[in-house]
């Protein structure tokens, strides 16, 4: 027998035009996630899951605190420039991002709808340079772009570093869609070879990583301690965190951002 859920009323694909038509929207939030290998594990689909689930539950928190805001659908690819031997990853490229971007901003704008938030769920997705390049088109726009994955410290929650299908991500698909995880048994140990120029580690030095060269199973990071449990743990707690972060930005004056 089919589950049928309630619709959510600040998720625009279920919600209605006879919702809408009296709505006044002040912040519209639009994920934006990948398609791409997660070690041998993880579904393709993995940011996607992560920015639909955390975007969704975030909104919800908000929302129910009198946050007048609207998920948009999540973009479901991103910029994977560097894996593009890496069979059946999506790339988009950033010149095509900043097109998605401004055709969005330009819908927002004609309507009223003043501020937006990027909701990015993709370590390549990088759009402050294309923000900053739309805020001079759109200068009545609020523009906004978060990296959930930032906002916590791991050390918290998690015993291993990484940053692609490590202990986090898997966990957060363990406790969000574990049909989807491998036994462990498939599971990679996310080895990464270093760069034989050293400064690359740092921060004011950057290439792009060659996944296949980088990777055997194509994650960073050993995923050998992730569990449901931390995942629902750090799901919790980083969704109350952005839900926090979407009230402020909507009942934000924005002219009068600084004090």
């Amino acid at each position: 027998m089919i589950k049928h859920e309630p619709m959510r009323p600040y998720i625009l694909a279920e919600t209605n035009w006879k919702h809408l038509k009296e709505e006044n929207i002040e912040l519209a939030i639009l994920p934006w996630g990948a398609t791409e290998a997660h070690n041998f594990h993880l579904p393709y689909a993995t940011d996607n899951i992560e920015s639909d689930h955390l975007a969704a539950e975030a909104a919800r928190i908000a929302w129910e605190k009198g946050a007048k805001l609207m998920v948009l659908p999540t973009i479901p690819f991103g910029v994977n420039t560097g894996q593009s031997d890496i069979y059946m990853d999506i790339n988009l490229n950033p010149s095509t991002q900043l097109s998605i971007l401004r055709d969005v901003i330009t819908v927002l704008n004609r309507q009223g709808i003043y501020k937006l938030l990027i909701f990015n769920s993709h370590g390549g997705n990088d759009f402050k340079t294309m923000l900053r390049e739309l805020g001079l088109e759109f200068p009545k726009m609020f523009l906004a772009t978060s990296n959930w994955f930032q906002a916590m410290d791991r050390k918290k929650y998690f015993e291993l570093d990484g940053d692609h299908a490590e202990e986090m991500e898997t966990s957060l698909i363990l406790y969000l869609k574990p049909e989807l995880v491998l036994p462990k048994s498939d599971w990679g140990d996310g080895n990464e070879k270093k760069h034989r120029i050293s400064a690359f580690a740092e921060n004011w030095l950057w290439t792009e990583r060659k996944w296949s060269k980088v990777t055997e199973d194509t994650g960073i990071g050993n995923p050998k301690f992730s569990s449901r449990e931390k995942g629902e743990v750090f799901f919790r707690e980083v969704t109350q965190k952005l839900a926090k972060v979407m009230v402020e930005i909507c009942n934000m004056e924005t002219d009068h951002c600084y004090d």
